[in-house]
Formats: C-alpha cells, sequence, structure tokens
C-alpha cells in the first residue's frame, strides 16, 4: 500500500506516547513488504486515486495524533468521499490489519525459535523446564511426583464466536502466510524468492477481491467445522511435542524411555452443546457436533497410524518380536486373514510394521462405522499400540518404541474417538420451567420436549463413545443446590434407569451468586445423584465461575476481587468437606470478560484453589490467537502448564497468601468504591438506550458473528440484563472507549489515595500481590488501546453530555492514577512487545473509527435516507466493525 509499507511503519503513532517502541528490523520489512503489495493491488483495482484517497487519510491520522491537524479536520475530509469510496478505502485499512497481524504472528514465531536455539544454563521463564526445575526446589520428590500425576489443563473451546473474519478471509490470510514464510525461508536463491514475491502477490490480490463480510448467519455445526480448522492444522501435531517437552524437562532420555508423566491435557468444547439461549442449538445439533468431531480426529489417527506403519520397516532378524505381538498377529489373522495376508505379503519379515499397518485399519474402520474390524473403544487402541510399543522395547528398539509410535499414543490419550468432550449448558429456568410442565402433567411443549431430547442425545454419545465424551451439564444462573437437582430429575424422566452419566455443574455468575457458592455446594452434597458420581469418580466437584457477567453487572475491579473471594471461599469448603475442586473460570477473550494473558492469571488464583488443575474457556478470535500456528501453541500451553505447576507449590502459594492477608482490606476499599461509580453510570436511567446511539450495539448482529442472538428479547435494551456480555464488549471497543475493561477503578483508587499512605500501599500491593498487578496491568492494556478524543466523537452521538461527561472524566482519572501507582511513564511501558502493535495500529484503527463515525452518525441522524443509501452506510459501518476488530485484534 505505497507508504502503508514504507519506513514510516515504525513512527506512526509518536504522539500520544511518551516514547515509541522502536519495530525490529524483521518485522519492520514484513510490514513494508505485506503493505506495499497491497498498495500495488489497490491501485491496479481503483486506479491511482484509490489509493491516494487512502493515504490522504492515513496521512491525517497521524497528523492528529502527532496534534498537527484536528480530529475535525480529518472526520471533514472523510465527508468529501461518496459512500462508495469510502467502502474502498475501509476494506483497504482492514485489508492491512490482516496482513499487519500476519507479520507481527511471524515476527512471534521466529523469536520463539530463536528463543529455543543453544543451550542455555538457566531455563527461560515460562519453560517446563523452569518449572519443574523450581518445583523440585520447593517440594520432595513425592510431592512432585504426585503434582505431576494430577496434573490437568483444560482448554475449552466455546460457542461464543467472537471472531469477526469470514472463514475465506482466514483461509485467504492463512495462504498469504504460507508465501510469506516462503519468501523468507533462508537460502533460498533470487529466482525462487522473485517467485514467492509473486505468489504473494497473487494471494493479496485475491485476499483483496475476497468479501469482508458474511452473507449468511452462521448455523451451530458451521461454528463446530471452523473449530475443528485450529484441529487439523495444529493441536493434533502439537499437542505431543508439548508433552516431548514436559518429559524432557523431568529427565533424561526423552525418547528411550516410558515418559515421566501421563498425557494430562484433555480439551473441551461448548459448540454445539452450549444452548443457553442459543435456540439454534438442538439436540440433532449436539448429536451431529459429536459426530464431526469423532469424523476429524479418526482420520487423523488413522493418518498418524498409517504413516508410522509405512515408516516402521525393522526387520524380524534385527528387532525381534514378542512373544505378545506375535500371539496378537495370529489371533488378528485368526479374524481377518485376508486383510493380514495383504500385510504380510507387502512387508514380509516386519511384523511391527504388519501390525501398526492392521492398526491402522482398524481406525479406519471404526471411523467407517465397520463393526466388524472397528475398535469399541480407545482403551482398545491404546492397548494395541503398547503391545507393538513393548515389543519394540523389548527388542531394544528403544527410539521407535518410544518416538513417534509415543506420540500416537498421547495423541490417543489426550483426544480419544470423541476429540473434546461435548459439554451441554443451559438456563436454570428452563429447566425450572420443563419440570413444572412434567410435573403437571399435561402436554409437554416444545422446549421442554427439547430438554428431554438433549438428555437422551448425551445417553447416545456416550454409549457410543463413552462416557468421557459427554458427561458435564453446566447450569447457568445457578441459585440452589435444587437448579443441580432438576437436572438429575429431568434426567430420570428422560430415561428412567438408563439416565446417563452426568456431572452437573454449577455456574456461578452474578456477585449475590458468588457470595452465596459455599452453600448452594453443601446443599449439593445432599443430593442423591450427587453422592454417587462423587464415589464414582473420586469426590471432584467441578464449579464454573463466570467472568464475563459478573464484571458486566460489577465492573472490573470489583468483579476481580469477588471472583478472587469465592476461589478463597471454594477452596476453603472442599477442604472441609473432603472434596476434591476443580475450578472453570469462563474467561472471555477481551480485557472487559476476564482476558489477558493467561499464565498470569493462574498465577494469580486463590492459594489452594489450582491445586496442579486448570480448566478455562477459550473464546472467538481467541481461539485462533492462541492455537492457529504450531509453535504459538506448544508456547502458550508450555507457559499455561508452567504457571499452573508453580501456583501449586507451597512457595508460591504462601506469598500469595501472605500479600492477600496484608492487602485484602485495601482491595475491598477499592472494590467498593469503584462499584459504586460503575453502577452510578451504568444503572442510570437512559443509560442502555443512551448506549445503543452512541455505539454500533444495534448494527452488530448484522455482522452475523454467529449462529447464538446478541440479546435476549426484541427491541433497544432498557437494561444491561437484556444485553448480552460479547456484544456489551465489542461495541464498547468499537467505540475506542474500552469501557468495561476499566471503568470504576479510577474511583477506587483515588478512594484510597485519600489517605497519607495510600499511594504508598497501593504501590506494595502492585508489587507484592500478583492478583492486584494483573488487574492494574490489564486495565493498562485496555485503557492503551482507548483513543480519548474519538471516543469523545462517539459518546456525543448520544445527547447526554452528562453521560459523556462522566466517562471521559473517569477515563481520565483511571489513567492518571493506574500510571501514578505503577510507576510507569506512559501506559505499556513494562510491555514493549504489545506497546508496539498498539502504536503500530493506532493510526489505522484511526481511520476506520472515523470511517465508522460518518456511517453512524448519518444513521442515527434520522434524516430521511432511502433504502439505497442507508444499505450503502450499513455497508461502511459493518466493514468498518470488521476493520476495528482485525485493528485491535479484540472483539468480545
Amino acid at each position: 500500500m505505497g507508504a502503508l509499507g514504507s519506513d514510516q511503519a515504525e513512527r506512526l503513532s509518536g504522539t500520544r506516547h511518551s516514547a515509541v517502541t522502536e519495530m525490529p528490523d524483521e518485522l519492520r520489512a514484513d510490514v513494508r513488504l505485506l503493505g506495499g503489495l497491497l498498495g500495488q493491488v489497490i491501485a491496479e483495482h481503483g486506479g491511482p486515486d484509490l489509493l491516494n484517497d487512502v493515504e490522504k487519510l492515513r496521512k491525517a491520522v497521524i497528523a492528529a495524533r502527532r496534534g498537527t491537524v484536528t480530529v475535525d479536520e480529518v472526520a471533514a475530509l472523510v465527508g468529501t468521499w461518496p459512500i462508495e469510496r469510502a467502502v474502498h478505502i475501509a476494506r483497504a485499512f482492514t485489508c492491512y490489519f490482516h496482513l499487519a497481524n500476519l507479520a507481527e504472528e511471524h515476527f512471534r514465531i521466529r523469536t520463539l525459535r530463536e528463543r529455543d536455539t543453544g543451550e542455555a544454563e538457566t531455563p527461560p521463564s515460562g519453560s517446563l523446564a523452569q518449572a519443574v526445575r523450581d518445583i523440585k526446589g520447593d517440594l520432595g520428590d513425592d510431592r512432585v511426583a504426585e503434582l505431576i500425576e494430577g496434573l490437568e489443563l483444560r482448554p475449552v473451546l466455546t460457542a461464543h464466536p467472537t471472531e469477526a473474519r469470514r472463514r475465506a478471509v482466514v483461509t485467504a490470510i492463512q495462504r498469504v502466510s504460507a508465501q510469506l514464510a516462503e519468501y523468507n525461508m533462508p537460502g533460498r536463491g533470487s529466482s525462487e524468492r522473485a517467485e514467492s514475491k509473486r505468489r504473494l502477490l497473487e494471494e493479496i490480490d485475491l485476499l483483496w477481491r475476497t468479501a469482508q463480510l458474511r452473507s449468511t448467519k452462521l448455523d451451530p455445526l458451521d461454528e463446530v467445522r471452523t473449530a475443528m480448522a485450529a484441529f487439523d492444522e495444529t493441536l493434533f501435531r502439537t499437542v505431543p511435542l508439548v508433552y516431548r517437552s514436559f518429559d524432557a524437562a523431568l529427565g533424561e532420555g526423552t525418547g528411550t524411555r516410558p515418559p515421566a508423566s501421563r498425557a494430562y491435557i484433555r480439551f473441551g468444547s461448548w459448540i454445539g452443546g452450549d444452548r443457553d439461549g442459543n435456540p439454534n442449538v438442538t439436540a440433532s445439533v449436539t448429536r451431529r457436533a459429536l459426530l464431526i468431531q469423532a469424523e476429524h480426529v479418526l482420520s487423523a489417527l488413522e493418518n498418524a497410524a498409517t504413516r508410522i506403519g509405512r515408516t516402521l520397516t525393522a526387520g524380524a532378524r534385527y528387532t525381534e518380536p514378542s512373544a505378545a505381538l506375535r500371539a496378537a498377529l495370529g489371533k488378528a489373522e485368526d479374524t481377518n486373514p485376508e486383510l493380514v495376508s495383504e500385510f504380510a505379503t507387502r512387508s514380509p519379515g516386519e511384523p511391527h510394521r504388519q501390525w501398526m499397518l492392521y492398526v491402522a485399519a482398524r481406525v479406519a474402520a471404526t471411523r467407517r462405522r465397520d463393526l466388524d474390524l472397528a475398535y469399541r473403544s480407545p482403551a482398545d487402541l491404546l492397548a494395541d499400540l503398547r503391545v507393538c510399543q513393548e515389543s519394540l522395547a523389548e527388542a531394544g528398539a528403544v527410539r521407535q518404541a518410544y518416538g513417534e509410535l509415543q506420540h500416537l499414543v498421547w495423541q490417543v490419550e489426550t483426544f480419544g474417538f470423541h476429540l473434546a468432550e461435548l459439554e451441554v449448558r443451559q438456563h436454570s429456568q428452563v429447566h425450572a420451567a420443563a419440570l413444572e410442565e412434567i410435573r403437571a402433567g399435561g402436554a409437554l411443549s416444545e422446549r421442554t420436549e427439547e430438554v428431554l431430547a438433549t438428555i437422551r442425545v448425551i445417553a447416545w454419545i456416550q454409549e457410543r463413545f463413552g462416557v468421557t465424551a459427554c458427561s458435564r451439564y453446566v447450569v447457568s444462573f445457578t441459585r440452589s443446590a435444587g437448579d443441580i437437582a432438576a437436572v438429575y430429575e429431568l434426567a430420570e424422566h428422560a430415561l428412567g434407569s438408563r439416565a446417563p452419566a452426568l456431572d452437573v455443574v454449577p455456574l456461578f455468575e452474578s456477585g449475590e451468586d458468588l457470595a452465596n457458592s459455599p452453600a448452594v455446594l453443601s446443599g449439593m452434597l445432599e443430593i442423591d445423584a450427587v453422592k454417587r458420581r462423587l464415589a464414582d469418580n473420586g469426590r471432584l466437584l467441578e464449579v464454573m465461575l463466570g467472568y464475563s457477567d459478573s464484571a458486566k453487572e460489577l465492573g472490573p475491579a470489583a468483579a476481580t476481587l469477588r471472583l478472587y473471594e469465592a476461589q478463597e471461599q471454594l477452596t476453603t469448603w472442599a477442604v472441609q468437606h473432603d472434596v476434591r475442586l476443580r475450578l472453570f473460570h469462563g474467561r472471555g477473550g477481551a480485557l472487559g470478560r476476564g482476558g489477558g494473558p493467561a499464565n498470569r492469571a493462574v498465577l494469580a488464583q486463590a492459594p489452594g484453589s489450582v491445586a496442579g488443575r486448570f480448566k478455562v474457556t477459550e473464546q472467538g478470535e481467541v481461539i485462533f490467537a492462541r492455537y492457529g500456528h504450531g509453535a504459538i501453541a506448544k508456547r502458550h500451553m508450555e507457559q499455561v502448564t508452567n504457571a499452573v505447576l508453580l501456583a501449586s507449590t507451597p512457595a508460591v502459594e504462601g506469598r500469595t497468601a501472605a500479600a492477600a492477608s496484608r492487602f485484602r482490606p485495601l482491595a475491598e476499599q477499592v472494590a467498593v468504591a469503584s462499584e459504586r461509580a460503575y453502577r452510578a453510570l451504568t444503572e442510570a436511567p437512559g443509560f442502555p438506550e443512551w448506549f445503543a446511539l452512541v455505539s454500533p450495539l444495534e448494527e452488530i448482529g448484522a455482522l452475523r458473528l454467529g449462529s447464538r442472538p446478541a440479546r435476549r428479547g426484541l427491541g433497544a435494551p432498557r437494561s444491561l440484563d437484556d444485553l448480552r456480555a460479547i456484544p456489551w464488549v465489542f461495541a464498547w471497543a468499537q467505540t475506542r472507549v474500552n469501557l468495561p475493561g476499566w471503568y470504576g477503578l479510577g474511583s477506587g483508587l483515588a478512594a484510597i489515595m485519600e489517605s497519607p499512605s495510600g499511594l504508598e500501599e497501593l504501590k506494595a500491593a502492585y508489587r507484592e500481590w500478583p492478583l492486584f498487578a494483573s488487574l492494574l496491568d490489564n486495565i493498562e492494556m485496555s485503557l492503551a488501546k482507548t483513543d480519548r478524543s474519538i471516543a469523545a466523537r462517539y459518546l456525543a452521538l448520544g445527547g447526554r453530555d452528562d453521560f459523556a461527561g462522566q466517562v471521559l472524566a473517569e477515563y481520565d482519572l483511571t489513567r492518571k492514577l493506574v500510571l501514578t501507582v505503577t510507576g510507569h511513564s506512559r501506559l505499556l511501558a513494562n510491555r514493549r512487545v504489545l506497546s508496539r502493535a498498539v502504536q503500530l495500529r493506532d493510526p489505522y484503527v484511526d481511520a476506520l473509527s472515523h470511517l465508522q463515525l460518518r456511517a453512524l452518525q448519518s444513521l442515527r441522524s434520522g434524516d430521511s435516507l432511502t433504502d439505497e443509501e442507508r444499505d450503502r452506510l450499513s455497508t461502511l459501518l459493518l466493514l468498518s466493525v470488521n476493520g476495528v476488530a482485525a485493528g485491535l485484534q479484540n472483539t468480545g
């Protein structure tokens, strides 16, 4: 894009920060290359005038950040273009963001690989080697073994799709990514680089020509298939590499001995199972979702087994098969003589190869539902793999036994035949209404029949794929133990004695429900079905904490403390009742919904609440940000594992407990004052209606982000209860206000600073208490993505100067006091990489914000518009929404 990819890139936003983070040479080169090629494509498509207009806006927003022009002058420039021209300009900036994000991803991957080269005396921070070193120093051998044996990491992909990009756009970006990797590959000749550059230009041209907006609404199965891309392209191959790193950290000789730990990662999914507020998720959808998952994982297992079988050419003369393997081959020949004979003919004298090809054939039969040859369960497949593994080990071929074959064992242990445990979620009121109908004895409504059908589908899934494929049933807005008992009663109505095994999980979301959660769990222990489940699973009880709705209700600061207190209370309750507690953290991708760096979040948990187990939701754009590339996915899972191990040690728990005890009164004052300020705004009469006017809230639904309705009920929102947390956060991000991520904290900090020692106590809390540090750092990130001058233009659209003034005053206060407490000279002064990312994007996000404001102002003005004019304005608005989401790398 002409100058968009030029050497100005590293100077883009040196205006509202007192310092600019220098862009590394490799990243600058990629940004310049991709931006220049995009500029060429735009000029070819729309002529030099289009590129010139793009450049005018780019230079104007940079000048506005430097203070040499006003935002009013930028708005005036945007207002001179016909809508169709503005649409093309919005597309240009959106495409640029996709390419800038791609360049940063490539730079991050290069950085990770560079860190992984050579032998370091001290293990790098966040690595598995560092975690193993530290836990061995803090725990005895028995405690280390106990912690490792109980280690669990459970990421749950959720049915909250906040990924604003079309799948076609994502695919186009992936093709650009592949060509960029080819272009940058070391040792390539000039002709090879020229061809790579030509292919890059071809793919960027196609990205430009690909429609950015979805023409049809996603259904739940579209969401399932989209999530499968992360599995197919990354997770299946990456998870064994994480285990391999852990095994290497635990002791020398990995790949030549049995692994020192078991497979500890288990994926879950709500996609196709979460029906809370989504009538599109039915029993039929849940059934088909599991079948899609099974098809993908069985295909992957079949391919892996086939690959190993074809390469395992160890001859019997040099690698003698064990008696167990010979017996297994003999039994297989009795059962399937033609198939085994075929393998023996193709691979004479290679019994291990024959066996693995036979295993691959059985996996293929499992996928096809050929019951004569299919495996009945993953356990049966694992048994056959271990026959081969043990035979190889006995013959001295330990590298063959514990190399690639071990990777396949780990993949089966992690993914089974179902890939991810499908979890069902429904609102407690739906269950209550269903039971009321059933007890009345009359005809059942369609919704009640659907509840019963869902339970029958769970039973069908368990019969076909095992209990671990689908047994968790999450109850939203759990208020009492009766809400849990209702699900078990419904299961009896649905299937009687054939009811499926269910772990009914309470979800506590509001401040009141979080405070009441221990009492609810005590009531659960009196339910016979819960008693039976606890007896069967070693007294393991799962509890989910909702970050999104608690933050929407209380504000970010108060919600953070209330969630921490709930963790403390639940941990104490679990010890008192001899229960192994697993906390399930319902965190969103955005900072206003509990988002932020996952490893830091783990280390900020209440002492004793982790205990080697961490379960968390992974949502929308976060799924692809964390699991879209193997190197990044591996690093993420290793960092979280590192944090889970360290957070479970007495040393870390002791420091955290001491800090929490010291600073609890201070935090409580912050929480009370911040919640008061937050509620004073959000519960004020007219606030929901004002919010709908100043943001593209109403238009977000037209983006067709997912199958779930954006709002409860119809019409404009009358209270925050009418809004789901995702559009609430997404809409505020679009306005450049990011209110859910920071509002109220300034008032909370100001309340402490009224005392003479208040500031020093706040600084000490920031230094010593991980929870408080995480809260301030996350709010600082949210403030850095806020633009006050552009935000003010959005806030003015609502015609309520009082609300607008209130928001901007709290922003000014929060920004000032956060910098005072952290001691930072500017926002993100201690986060070089993130600061660079924000600075790189800020001016281009500004450009799209001005385009969006033009469309929003026209649509809100009340002026008579023709249908055609309204359609064109809506297209501009939605394109700008899409582009701002790409630029901020954040939606809901």
